[in-house]
Parts: C-alpha cells; sequence; structure tokens
C-alpha cells in the first residue's frame, strides 16, 4: 500500500519527534544552536533538508569550506549530503515515498543529527573566518 503525508507524522510520533506542521512540512526541531530540519512530502518523494548558513564571500573560505563539505559527504555521511542551494549551505536526503518505512526514516533523521552535531560549529567557523 502506498505511503502519505499521514504515514509520514504517524512515523514522526512514533519516533517521539518534536515537530510543527508549516504548510504542509513538518519542521523538527534539533536542539539548541542547530538549525531545524525540514520534511517535505513531494510525491514520489520525501525530501529531507536543513539549512545550514550562507557561503561566505570570500574566495579562500569558499575553497576551505567547499572542501570541507565534500570530505564530509565521503566520510561521515550515508543516507544524506551537502549540497549548495545558490548561495545557502543545505544538508538533504531524498526518500522514496511509496514504500517508506519507520526505520528508513528514523536512518535518515540519525544521519542528519549526528551530522549537526558534528558539523555545524566547524561549518559555521569556516564560514565566518571568510566574512573578515
Amino acid at each position: 500500500m502506498p505511503r502519505t503525508i499521514e504515514d509520514v507524522e504517524t512515523f514522526l510520533y512514533r519516533l517521539n519527534r518534536n515537530f510543527e506542521i508549516m504548510d504542509d512540512i513538518f519542521v523538527i526541531s534539533s536542539g539548541t544552536d542547530r538549525p531545524p530540519i525540514a520534511i517535505h512530502v513531494a510525491e514520489p518523494v520525501v525530501v529531507v533538508r536543513v539549512d545550514i548558513g550562507e557561503v561566505p564571500k570570500n574566495e579562500t573560505a569558499q575553497l576551505k569550506l567547499f572542501r570541507q563539505l565534500l570530505d564530509y559527504n565521503a566520510s561521515d555521511l550515508v543516507h544524506s549530503a551537502y549540497a549548495l542551494d545558490e548561495n545557502e549551505i543545505v544538508l538533504s536526503a531524498g526518500i522514496a515515498l511509496e514504500n517508506l518505512d519507520m526505520n528508513e526514516l528514523a536512518a535518515v533523521l540519525s544521519d542528519i543529527d549526528i551530522a549537526l552535531a558534528r558539523h555545524v560549529k566547524t561549518l559555521r567557523d569556516i564560514a565566518t573566518e571568510g566574512a573578515s
């Protein structure tokens, strides 16, 4: 049986995730000093996304930041990846909605939780260096 937005909501409740629904987007708290996680059901996929911050204007800082993002993608992330959306650094994942199960959603959210705990401070420090 194909999954729906209601199934995603049920999974989030069962995973004990604190969330609000804003315009059909689930916004999940990821803790103090960490950006929220947004989940959008856009059939046929579930898009999970976190806005990390802006790309620094300084080219030397950009190079350092982009290298760090690629290193994280290769070494620390399994279900998600860092990318750029115009001038914004994002962490995102896509999951097929049709046969989504709770364990799959939990794995993606765990991957993102660990990335936010380990990476955000470093990425923001690099971006701040480039702003000076």
